[in-house]
C-alpha cells in the first residue's frame, strides 16, 4: 500500500516509488475540484508504480478513471512517465509548460537515422564538455544498439493542453495558479494554490514546488540548450541564472506551506530559498578559484567538491555533476567573471 498523507482542505498526497533510485518515491499530489480529482505529477512508468498510485487514490476513495485532469510540473519521468496511463484509464487532459514540452516532443522522434537522437545529443554534449572517450563510449554503443528508444521518458505522453505562466489552471472551484520557475527544467513550474490554508498557517497559501523548491535536497540544474539550435548558441543560455531568479520569486511569493515532490512538506519557505541561494554563491566562489587556467566542463567537474570523491562517483552521476559543473560555468560567463576560450571542447577562464 502506497503511503497517503490528508494535507487537509482536498489536498493529499501519494507516495509513488522510483526504482533503483535513492529518491526512494515522488510524492504526486492530489486536489480535489469541482469537476473531478486533479494529479499533479504522475510518477514513474513502472508497474510497481502504477499498482502504488492506484492504491492510493483508492486509500482517498478515488478510482483513477475519475481523474480529471493531470498538471506536471516538469518532464522528467519520475513526474511525467505515467500521464499517458493516467490519460488512457480516464480521459484526463495533460497539461505542462510547453518549455517542457518541446522536451518532450523531442525525445519521441521515432526516426532511426535521426541525427537528433537523445543518446547521440547526449554524448555530443559530453564530448563538447571534454568528457574522455571512455565515458562517452557506452552512449554511443547504446545509440548502435537502437536502446535510445527504451530510455525512461522516450515514450512519455504528449501534453494537450498549455500551461500559461501567470494564470489559472482549469480547476474548477479552486485558484491554482501557474508560477514559471525554470533551471532544473527550462519549463519547470511550481502551482501556487491561493487559497488560505487550512490550518490557518501564516503566509500566502500553499505551493506545490515539484523539484523546484525542496526541504534537504539541492535541486540539480540542467542544461537545457535546444538540440536544433545552431552550433554554440546553447552556451548563450544560463540555466543557474534562471534557476536563482526563480528561486528569488518563489520566496518573495512566501508561500505557508510548501507541497514539493520528494522528501516532505514544510513550513520554511524563505529561510529555504536563502539557503539555496547562498549554497550556489559559495560554488560560483569556489569555481572561480579553480578558473586560473582554462578548464573544460568536464575538468572543473573533476575539481569541484561533491558528496563523495570523484573517483568514487558512478557514470550517470558524473554526467549529471559535469552538466551542473558546465552550468555554474555559464553563470560566472554571464556575470562577467569568467569567458569561453574555446569551443570544441569548451574551455573557461577566470577573466
Amino acid at each position: 500500500m502506497s503511503q497517503v498523507i490528508d494535507h487537509g482542505g482536498g489536498v493529499w498526497s501519494i507516495e509513488v516509488p522510483i526504482p533503483d533510485n535513492p529518491l526512494g518515491h515522488t510524492l504526486v499530489h492530489l486536489l480535489d475540484t469541482d469537476r473531478g480529482p486533479v494529479l499533479v505529477d504522475t510518477g514513474w512508468d513502472d508497474p510497481a508504480s502504477w499498482s502504488a498510485l492506484v492504491s492510493g487514490l483508492d486509500a482517498v476513495g478515488v478510482a483513477v478513471a475519475d481523474v480529471h485532469g493531470v498538471v506536471i510540473t516538469h518532464h522528467h519521468p519520475d513526474h511525467h512517465g505515467l500521464s499517458g496511463r493516467v490519460r488512457e484509464a480516464s480521459g484526463a487532459w495533460i497539461a505542462m509548460h510547453p518549455a517542457d514540452t518541446a522536451v518532450v516532443r523531442r525525445a519521441r522522434r521515432s526516426a532511426p537515422a535521426d541525427r537528433h537522437d537523445w543518446l547521440d545529443y547526449l554524448a555530443d554534449k559530453l564530448e563538447r564538455a571534454g568528457a574522455p572517450a571512455e565515458h562517452v563510449a557506452p552512449l554511443r554503443a547504446a545509440r548502435a544498439a537502437g536502446r535510445g528508444r527504451t530510455l525512461p521518458g522516450m515514450g512519455a505522453a504528449l501534453p494537450d493542453r498549455e500551461i500559461v505562466p501567470g494564470e489559472l489552471l482549469p480547476t474548477a472551484g479552486r485558484r491554482l495558479r501557474a508560477i514559471w520557475t525554470p533551471g532544473h527544467t527550462p519549463g519547470h513550474v511550481c502551482l501556487h494554490l491561493e487559497e488560505a490554508h487550512p490550518a490557518n498557517l501564516p503566509g500566502r497559501g500553499r505551493l506545490f514546488s515539484g523539484d523546484h523548491l525542496l526541504p534537504g535536497i539541492t535541486p540539480h540544474i540542467g542544461l537545457y540548450e535546444d538540440p536544433d539550435a545552431g552550433e554554440g548558441d546553447g552556451a548563450a543560455l544560463d540555466p543557474l541564472g534562471d534557476y536563482l531568479a526563480s528561486l528569488e520569486r518563489v520566496g518573495e511569493l512566501a508561500p505557508a506551506e510548501v507541497l514539493p515532490a520528494h522528501q516532505h512538506a514544510f513550513t520554511t519557505a524563505g529561510a529555504r530559498v536563502r539557503e539555496l541561494l547562498a549554497h550556489h554563491e559559495r560554488r560560483l566562489r569556489d569555481l572561480l578559484a579553480l578558473l586560473t587556467v582554462p578548464l573544460t566542463p568536464w575538468q572543473a567537474a573533476e575539481r569541484m567538491e561533491w558528496n563523495r570523491p570523484w573517483a568514487q562517483i558512478p557514470h550517470a552521476s558524473r554526467t549529471i555533476a559535469v552538466s551542473e559543473a558546465e552550468a555554474h560555468l555559464r553563470r560566472l560567463v554571464k556575470r562577467g567573471d569568467a569567458v569561453r576560450v574555446e569551443a570544441a571542447p569548451e574551455r573557461y577562464v577566470a577573466r
